[in-house]
């Protein structure tokens, strides 16, 4: 993301400055005695007309007035006893910053740059804000500037901090899990202390994602209840800080983890911190999922428009056995399905019989491709299928031939035993020597074959993290040059191969945060597909990301938390809530099952741009025994409802006789709907009041019905 750098006025000395979205506002002003930047309103329009809710008498006990205040940015120092932004020093003096404000310039309520500095630190802050258009997400960021001759040792550099008024706790909503089970939705209830999320995996890992959604827990989670929510746009460690205030509010604050505990700032540099997108919705959760939905169809940009097409991934099928002729019996049997793009996943580059070999070595193995891989893709090809690749380019095998020219290009510390994790280590992408490897690599391949779909995999964290003879850790920002390094060669892909469909991947869903979706088309949520566990996956990730983003595959895989059997048209009604694709060894589906595949891959081609492009609705959870995700087009013409029975397949609704229903959303009551497939018409009325019903059967667990409106 580039900050916001258009044409800006000089502002009121004082504020209040208001940041107008599609839908909200956004005002921030100056504490009374005029030391720090203090939230005045976010809401809906209008907001801001009348006393703020996070107004108090400023009379503090045994505490300051900068602790209790709801500060937008503030460093410790100022603010001594509760949670600072900033904490930064003179290498070897005294913690803390006391600084002034300079000025501020705002830009037609769109943007605005709020000055501080601190002369005798030698410490220039600018807090910058920046309301993206056609959403209701405020983007935040701050730029440190080293002013003086000494070098500044920054411990801490948030990006910003939000305050959310609440009355007894704050009912916090985040998404948890680990490898196979990312991205569930978990709630805890705030009153007091402190609760925090983070990563210092070098990616924003499995266990959390650099997402939080903040309510008063007064309220229900649905419906009427504002909801406010924070993303950070960082690919590297993170942590995200809620600290339940005194007087009734909650702070929150999130920025990047550095590895080594602090950077170093030298004279007349200046540090930019990740962009801290902020929304909110006065519709509850699934109002909140809706507007991070709109941002990120804004971040893909013209890519937006770009055809997602049905792939199939061979992974499950043969996994490193990869060899032509299997594969192209595969792409075979895909082809006759109706699937668009073939790809070959990992196994197809030499020394690759088993993890514990190959990567680095990124060229086509020629005893699996004895005809030669270019031949191999023309024949992919010739079935009427684009060609797509996976590749790892951030690892490398200790027995490859990379590893063995270039030791050096790996993290370690010297004098230290590596870590080997899936049997690999990984490649120091902070180093310009290693940037330019991976991107000549995938130019050659690009510019050689004829690939049109590239899976980027991450299949492990950084675990010695050091570059002997680089000069003290602290000074390299070792995380920060890794993120640079890896967002650099997707700018360079995107660049230099526009026309290529990016997947991202990081051992399933490791690393999916705004900068990554900036850059890629789809992304892989999970490595596990099985039906009920994805469905429970999927139903966290549209909280925070959009269903054009979240790439998913029908498989055959048993379920790893949940075992039970679904049917093959749950599988593909669950995968196509997303981006489908197909994983499984169909060589071995019955010509009925084939038949059955076939009729659901057309179905989603007549769909996949509501899916993609309309307004998403959750309705209910997988914890409930039917649920589903209505999306409508954007003029309400049409509607696709996907629905899953995720109750006991004993053959009976849970009432003998009585289907099971689910309400709908955002309806016109008096409009009537028409249902493409029976023909049956309902009122807006109806569908909002008493719901579309479902007749749940043994043999039918899942279905999607197609609203027009007449």
């Amino acid at each position: 993301m580039t900050p916001h750098d258009g044409p800006a006025a000089p502002a009121a000395a004082a504020g209040p400055w208001i940041l107008h979205t599609e839908h909200t506002v956004y005002a921030v002003t100056l504490s009374p005695d005029g030391s720090r930047p203090e939230l005045a309103a976010w809401g809906p329009h209008g907001a801001e007309d009348g006393p703020s809710p996070l107004d108090w008498p400023g009379r503090t006990h045994f505490i300051t007035p900068a602790d209790a205040a709801p500060a937008e940015y503030i460093p410790q120092g100022m603010r001594p006893f509760a949670g600072a932004d900033l904490i930064a020093q003179h290498l070897g003096g005294e913690r803390g910053v006391w600084w002034a404000f300079t000025g501020a310039t705002a830009g037609d309520g769109r943007a605005l740059r709020l000055m501080f500095t601190d002369e005798r630190l030698g410490l220039d802050v600018a807090v910058c804000y920046e309301a993206v258009p056609g959403t209701d997400v405020v983007r935040r960021w701050t730029e440190l500037t080293c002013t003086g001759e000494c070098e500044l040792r920054l411990e801490r550099f948030d990006s910003g901090a939000i305050n959310v008024p609440v009355r007894k706790a704050a009912r916090l909503t985040y998404l948890t899990g680990q490898w196979s089970q990312e991205f569930q939705l978990t709630e805890l209830d705030l009153a007091r202390g402190r609760f925090e999320i983070a990563s210092t995996q070098g990616v924003p890992g499995h266990a959390y994602a650099p997402w939080l959604a903040v309510q008063d827990a007064a309220h229900p989670a649905e419906g009427d209840t504002p909801t406010y929510g924070i993303a950070l746009e960082w690919p590297g460690n993170w942590h995200i800080t809620a600290d339940a205030e005194p007087g009734g509010a909650v702070r929150v604050r999130a920025g990047r983890l550095p590895h080594e505990g602090a950077v170093r700032l030298a004279p007349g540099d200046t540090l930019t911190t990740p962009v801290l997108a902020c929304a909110f919705s006065a519709e509850g959760r699934d109002g909140l999922a809706r507007v991070w939905h709109r941002y990120e169809r804004r971040l893909a940009g013209a890519r937006l428009g770009r055809t997602r097409k049905v792939l199939y991934n061979s992974w499950e099928a043969t996994q490193f056995g990869v060899r032509a002729a299997t594969q192209l019996e595969l792409a075979r049997t895909a082809a006759g399905l109706g699937v668009e793009l073939f790809v070959v996943d990992d196994g197809w580059f030499p020394g690759r019989h088993d993890d514990t070999g190959g990567l680095g070595d990124w060229r086509p193995d020629q005893a699996s491709f004895p005809d030669g891989f270019d031949t191999f893709i023309a024949g992919v090809r010739d079935l009427g299928m684009d060609f797509g690749l996976w590749i790892e380019p951030e690892a490398v095998s200790p027995a490859s031939e990379l590893y063995a020219r270039h030791p050096e290009w790996v993290y370690r510390i010297e004098g230290r035993p590596a870590t080997l994790v899936r049997n690999q280590l990984l490649l120091d992408l902070g180093r310009d020597d290693v940037q330019r490897f991976v991107l000549d690599t995938l130019d050659e391949l690009l510019g050689t074959y004829d690939i049109s779909y590239l899976k980027w995999d991450m299949n492990r964290p950084p675990t010695e993290r050091g570059r002997p003879g680089a000069g003290p850790a602290e000074t390299l920002d070792l995380d920060a040059a890794h993120v640079r390094g890896y967002l650099r060669v997707l700018d360079h892909l995107r660049t230099r191969h526009p026309d290529v469909t990016v997947e991202g991947c990081a051992g399933g869903g490791g690393r999916i945060e705004h900068a990554t979706l900036a850059r890629t088309d789809v992304v892989w949520p999970s490595d596990n597909t099985a039906p009920l566990d994805r469905l429970s996956i999927q139903y966290g990730y549209l909280h925070a990301h959009a269903p054009h983003t979240m790439s998913s595959w029908v498989t055959d895989a048993p379920g790893v938390f949940d075992p039970r059997p679904r049917s093959l048209a749950f599988r593909f009604v669950t995968a196509m809530a997303g981006v489908l694709g197909v994983g499984a060894d169909i060589r071995r589906w019955s010509e009925e099952q084939r038949t059955e595949a076939a009729g659901w891959i057309a179905r989603y081609k007549e769909l996949r741009d509501i899916v993609h492009l309309g307004e998403a609705r959750l309705l209910r959870t997988p914890a409930d025994t039917t649920c589903g995700v209505q999306y409508a087009r954007q003029d309400g013409g049409r509607l696709a409802v996907l629905a899953w029975s995720t109750g006991p397949l004993d053959g009976a609704p849970l009432v003998p006789g009585r289907p099971a229903r689910l309400r709908l959303r955002g309806l016109d009551p008096a409009a009537r709907y028409r249902d493409a497939e029976s023909g049956r018409e309902y009122s807006g009325a109806y569908l909002l009041h008493s719901g579309l019903p479902f007749a749940w059967t043994a043999a039918h667990d899942a279905g999607i019905a197609v609203l027009d409106r007449r």
